[in-house]
């Protein structure tokens, strides 16, 4: 086994511990030495702190770790735009350096740098970056940036600083992530903005999200809930996991129907893992009261996640990529997590809602209620919402599609609110 084999794991100045792949390609992975005695914690549910070698014939190594790595054609582009193998380990090591959470990725002869540096991006660069998407990582190498985003979506993270964009270099750490307009479908980031204060409407606890645009390609820049200032007023990362992480499974099965968990089983993990689960296990209900009312049938197990604040503290994390699936052709309507055993939102009865209850050890009545609540609150708001989009963004013709599909969705729950 060589160097170029073995990656040490860092979370800032500290080695977390180091991952090594062997001849088969299985990644194992072992705790320093220094971060279990020196108060470390364990950076997954399904990787507690101890002094033995996760092997990599187990798989839960690779899982947790790959989980931090960009998905499906997003993927493809990324390997071919940094000329690597489509690995997990190379891709980590390649792109590694600023990832979701406090994690980064380091070849044993190099330290995480200690002075920060970025790349002011003048507003030429910006319009490029937005019109490039697919191939930011290629704009990104000549920079020399290392970041990983997870998701099939095209992502860029940035530093904003007094209204500038600046691109962070090494192991520097961003503050905002942009996303940007996905060929075939212009008004992703238009309907991620609005389906995402609709749920802010509803009460639910989101990202910040602004929709912007350079020579009429449009694209969001949302503030990430990873990173925060510290007393010094400098950028930290907050260690997170997905929740297809912290269960275990791989990101190929973020979808109950690809052998990924129910929502039962988030419930439950949500219940046993959250500080405040008085909060958070009600918000967990929201959200997927949400994605049935408000047409986002891709709220999958990867769009929830745990935030790590420090002193023990473990929360659900704010809701993010919400979008409202339905007002888009060509996209699978059916829920990623079922209401009971129905996935189809159009098919969905108080009988199934009363069997999501079940599944969660929850009272019925309790959940109606909230079903209730959530429909009350989007009917409520709805034209106010779009009222306060247009103010900001411009008239949007193509919002009446989610309007239409909140109004029909909240109308047929059957429920008195």
């Amino acid at each position: 086994m060589t160097d170029y084999d073995t990656l040490n794991v860092w979370n800032g100045q500290r080695l977390v511990g180091c991952l090594r792949r062997d001849s088969s390609g299985h990644i194992s992975f072992r705790y320093d030495a220094g971060w279990l005695s020196g108060g470390g914690f364990a950076i997954s549910r399904t990787l507690p702190l101890c002094p033995d070698e996760f092997r990599g014939e187990d798989g839960v190594a690779r899982r947790f770790f790959a989980n931090l790595l960009p998905e499906g054609g997003f993927r493809e582009h990324v390997s071919r735009a940094l000329k690597t193998s489509d690995t997990d380990f190379n891709l980590l090591r390649a792109i590694g350096g600023e990832c979701a959470g406090a994690l980064s990725f380091l070849p044993p002869e190099r330290r995480p740098s200690v002075e920060e540096n970025y790349h002011a991006i003048s507003d030429g660069e910006r319009a490029e970056l937005v019109f490039q998407r697919g191939q930011m990582y290629l704009w990104a190498r000549q920079r020399n940036c290392r970041f990983s985003l997870a998701g099939a979506q095209d992502k860029f993270p940035v530093l904003v600083r007094e209204g500038k964009y600046l691109l962070p270099q090494g192991e520097s750490p961003s503050s905002h992530i942009l996303k940007f307009e996905v060929p075939g479908y212009r008004n992703v980031p238009a309907y991620e903005t609005f389906t995402t204060m609709l749920a802010e409407a509803a009460g639910l606890p989101v990202v910040k999200i602004r929709m912007r645009s350079v020579d009429k390609n449009r694209y969001t820049i949302m503030e990430r809930y990873d990173r925060f200032r510290n007393g010094d007023g400098e950028l930290t990362r907050a260690h997170q996991e997905d929740f297809c992480q912290v269960l275990g499974y791989s990101h190929v099965q973020k979808y109950q129907e690809d052998g990924g968990p129910s929502f039962a089983q988030c419930y439950e993990l949500l219940r046993d893992a959250s500080s405040d689960p008085d909060t958070d296990l009600p918000n967990l209900l929201r959200w997927q009261i949400f994605n049935v009312l408000a047409g986002n049938s891709d709220g999958h197990a990867k769009n929830l996640s745990l935030l790590y604040k420090g002193d023990g503290e473990v929360r659900l994390a704010p809701f993010y990529d919400l979008v409202c699936t339905r007002a888009i052709e060509r996209i699978d309507h059916r829920l990623a997590f079922s209401i009971g055993k129905e996935r189809n939102p159009g098919s969905i009865l108080k009988r199934d809602w009363e069997n999501m209850a079940g599944q969660c050890d929850i009272r019925p009545q309790y959940l109606l209620g909230l079903v209730g609540e959530v429909a009350g609150r989007l009917l409520e708001s709805l034209n106010s919402t779009r009222a306060f989009f247009e103010e900001e963004f411009g008239e949007y013709p193509a919002l009446q599609r989610i309007e239409q599909v909140v109004i029909k969705q909240c109308k047929r729950t059957g429920i008195q609110y």
